[in-house]
């Protein structure tokens, strides 16, 4: 078992697979933001940021050129498409999900975003280490 479990993990096709499954909601959500303009710009100035339209072009470009560099691997460039996905992840935390400004049950909620968030940040970081060795 051993031997088809390591000949399995070290498919190129499982690897694109995978990198297809972990870059697919920032694709979607991109994608989803081409089209719903509108609703992203909303979405920003809900969670009171500056410049609500330069914010949101900055997150649909942030998740459509993240997921294509973490998919295509264009240019030995996975890493970064990577890092940018998780950075980005991490700083939706305290701009779109402050679960310690929130009463109960909206604080909880919000902390369980905030944990996934947390948790996709570090599987992004862990495909960035994969992707340069």
């Amino acid at each position: 078992m051993t031997e088809f479990a390591a000949s399995l993990l070290s498919s190129s096709i499982l690897m694109i697979v995978a990198r297809v499954v972990l870059a697919s909601f920032f694709l979607i959500a991109g994608i989803f933001g081409i089209f719903n303009f509108p609703a992203v710009v909303q979405e920003m100035s809900a969670a009171s940021l500056m410049a609500p339209k330069l914010m949101a072009v900055a997150t649909i470009a942030t998740q459509l050129v993240g997921s294509i560099l973490l998919i295509t691997n264009v240019a030995g460039l996975s890493w970064l498409g990577a890092v940018m996905l998780a950075v980005f992840t991490l700083l939706c935390i305290p701009f779109g999900h402050p679960f310690w400004q929130f009463e109960e049950p909206q604080r909880t909620q919000h902390l369980q975003i905030a944990l996934e968030h947390f948790a996709l940040s570090g599987g992004l970081l862990i495909a960035a280490i994969v992707s340069l060795r």
